[in-house]
């Protein structure tokens, strides 16, 4: 599918696997590109057994030869970034060449300070975004740092005095937090400007010179659709939009680019943090997937919620990004049980519906199960559809059919070879 751009998005509660889906489509792209948020969320690659983490990377670093690009949409902890840039160079796995966008926002000691203040106000009930969220309000606020301040140095002094100064303010005055001092940000800020200036370029060029010459696009969000600022179930919800129209924004190209949305989801679900989560069970199941599925965050490490699929949920996440195919991750941790419960509709006030209700009714509504049947056979090895066991090819079409879109992809173990195509694949 040359000359085209796929988005890759999450299309449950986060954590869903998409990096692996990413890192599966790999041979078959030229050029990867990360949209939005920060350093607080990640995606996890296994290559040769070996796990990768990439809380700031796009997935495609792994492979030789191929173009990484983070756009304008992300704000970026150049700390974090230049960490697993020299992991990478230490172990030789730097393969691909990275393009880090002249007006992605900056991620400064100041945001970390702000978010920690905010987080000891609030108490347990308030998670901090590792300075994601107040570097944000920066930007929509018209006074945040970007990665071509860091390479002027007197424009990023005149900035940088202004916003420490109302900074500072904030952090004494209203938290009770110390100030920063001017002189080490600067110095800091102005070392990064030094060590990104090689990877700084405009990004949302590249990506259009790429597609001009027939090049193959992968777009890849971080977090979940439903856990979008603008559609998910607010506030429990990220600072950005990590749908496909999100990527289109915050990368700079048009969405008649972009030819093939891909869904990614868990053959279950799984949420870290607080917030409304209908299918959650605090009991066997949510155990039994918590230990199979090795349920802990990419980062922070902490364990995630678990329950059955929710294909209401799903089905919502379809229509909001226009998906065109599915990636169905961790179809393997299905395997042992009798049956596999999936939510088709919601007990709500007025009754049962199979629509996804406002955020306001979110954490009243009541998931109706379907039990289907399960399997007992081990499904890792398997490599084509037709090798799945009859049940679990009866359970990917039920997805299918309920949810109206084709399954294409389905991961079956966390290996690199461990994915299963269907349609256009790799």
């Amino acid at each position: 599918m040359k000359g085209a751009v796929e988005a890759v998005v999450g299309a449950q509660w986060g954590d869903e696997g998409k990096g692996r889906v990413v890192d599966a489509l790999g041979p078959g792209a030229d050029v990867f590109a990360r949209y939005q948020s920060g350093a607080d969320e990640g995606h996890t690659v296994v290559v040769g057994g070996k796990k990768y983490v990439f809380q700031v990377l796009p997935s495609g670093m792994l492979y030789p030869g191929k173009v990484c690009v983070i756009g304008n949409g992300a704000v970026i902890d150049p700390g974090a970034l230049l960490g697993e840039l020299g992991g990478l160079q230490d172990q030789g796995m730097d393969r691909a060449r990275l393009i880090v966008s002249y007006g992605a926002h900056v991620i400064l000691p100041y945001h970390r300070s702000l978010d920690l203040a905010r987080e000891r106000l609030r108490g347990k009930r308030w998670r901090g975004s590792g300075g994601a969220g107040p570097a944000y309000i920066d930007k929509f606020n018209r006074c945040g740092i970007r990665v071509e301040d860091l390479l002027d140095t007197d424009d990023l002094r005149e900035k940088l005095e202004l916003n420490l100064e109302e900074k500072n303010l904030i952090l004494t005055r209203i938290y009770d937090s110390e100030p920063l001092s001017f002189d080490e940000t600067f110095e800091l800020a102005a070392e990064w400007g030094k060590a990104l200036a090689p990877y700084a370029g405009d990004g949302g060029l590249a990506l259009d010179e790429a597609v001009r010459d027939g090049q193959r696009v992968i777009i890849e969000g971080v977090h979940g659709t439903m856990l979008d600022l603008d559609h998910g179930a607010y506030p429990f919800v990220e600072l950005s939009s990590p749908t496909a129209a999100g990527g289109c924004a915050g990368l700079g190209i048009g969405p008649g680019a972009v030819s093939r949305v891909i869904g990614v989801a868990k053959a279950y679900c799984t949420r870290a943090g607080e917030g409304p989560f209908p299918t959650e069970d605090g009991g066997e199941l949510g155990a039994f997937l918590r230990e199979r599925g090795r349920e802990s965050g990419a980062s922070p490490e902490r364990p995630r919620r678990c329950g059955p699929l929710d294909l209401v949920a799903l089905k919502f996440a379809a229509r909001i990004n226009g998906m065109t195919a599915m990636a169905l991750t961790k179809l393997d941790v299905l395997s042992g049980l009798e049956k596999i419960p999936v939510c088709t509709s919601y007990e709500t006030a007025v009754g049962a519906e199979a629509r996804f209700p406002c955020p306001g009714e979110l954490s009243a509504a009541r998931p109706v199960y379907e039990r289907l049947d399960g399997w007992k056979e081990d499904i890792s090895g398997c490599r084509t559809f037709e090798e799945l066991p009859s049940r679990a090819r009866e359970f990917v079409e039920f997805v299918e059919k309920f949810c109206r879109i084709p399954v294409e992809i389905m991961g079956v173990g966390p290996g690199r070879d461990q994915a299963i195509f269907r349609g256009p694949g790799g």
